[in-house]
């Protein structure tokens, strides 16, 4: 996972940078995986309260670790939306949003 010039290092070498590089990769991989955790368990939860059926096998093969949603390049928006202003998670898509 890189962030900017597409993983591409664009500066000079120096000394002690890949350990810079590892404590940031490894701080942003931590709050990738929280964020995930977080709205995976809001995600099942909300499913099990509407009455879908969510199999506990299936729950097991879930992981954290997916970063495919998570914008590393392009433009960023610091608008926070109003829900999570007042510690809300945003809202949940529901499977009829996937529907055609």
């Amino acid at each position: 996972m890189f962030h900017g010039k597409r993983g591409e290092l664009w500066q000079r070498y120096r000394e002690g940078k890949e350990d810079r590089f590892r404590c940031t990769l490894g701080l942003v991989l931590n709050v990738i995986v929280l964020w995930n955790t977080i709205y995976m368990d809001a995600a099942l939860t909300q499913l099990r309260a509407e009455g879908y059926s969510v199999r506990d096998e299936d729950v097991a093969r879930l992981s954290p670790l997916i970063h495919e949603h998570i914008n590393m390049l392009g433009r960023y928006s610091y608008v926070v939306p109003e829900p999570v202003v007042h510690g809300e998670l945003r809202p949940l898509r529901t499977p009829a949003d996937d529907e055609p």
